[in-house]
């Protein structure tokens, strides 16, 4: 059955970047493991913001070296005028008509896989929409003191959250959460 998670990595102190929005430091100590290659594995479909999708900034390498060689639903406002390159693995579908739509196709396009969210202002809606069945928060081994907060202006929700399991590497945690209850 398709589950929906959405994943981040953040520092210590709750910060997905820093105070000038660069986030490249949370991934200095990043290793790969076997849990990565199988959440690789069984994803069927991904969905992120326009923001996210545009972070690296030529939008056309996804067709070429983008870890989840899978469909893509980039949520926003409008498309872009000139259409990234894609390939027979990987599709780019922009939705303009709110996260709902985005996750209901998402899920078709993954044909029973998991769909990965991404993406701060993404994963708030998904939030607040009730529509994450699994949260997936890797905790980078640093402290920024400013920057973007991940689980801001979420103040009028309660989640209650149980923990799955817990990677540890060498200098990083990654904690995955199952969603039970949300108000």
């Amino acid at each position: 059955m398709t589950k929906v998670y959405f994943g981040m990595t953040l520092s210590l102190d709750g910060f997905v970047n820093d105070r000038k929005g660069n986030f490249d430091m949370l991934f200095a100590s990043f290793e790969p493991n076997e849990e990565l290659a199988a959440m690789l594995q069984n994803t069927g479909a991904v969905v992120m913001g326009r923001n996210s999708f545009e972070a690296g900034g030529d939008t056309d390498s996804y067709a070429d070296s983008y870890e989840f060689q899978v469909p893509l639903f980039v949520l926003t406002k409008k498309p872009p005028a000139k259409h990234p390159k894609e390939n027979d693995k990987l599709t780019i579908t922009f939705v303009t008509d709110g996260i709902e739509s985005a996750i209901k196709q998402a899920k078709i396009a993954a044909k029973g896989k998991d769909v990965a969210v991404m993406g701060v202002s993404v994963g708030r809606q998904l939030l607040k929409a009730g529509l994450v069945d699994e949260l997936q928060i890797t905790i980078a081994p640093i402290l920024l003191g400013k920057g973007l907060l991940l689980f801001e202006h979420l103040e009028e929700l309660e989640i209650n959250l149980e923990k799955l399991r817990t990677i540890e590497t060498k200098q990083q945690v990654e904690i995955w959460y199952k969603v039970i209850h949300q108000t």
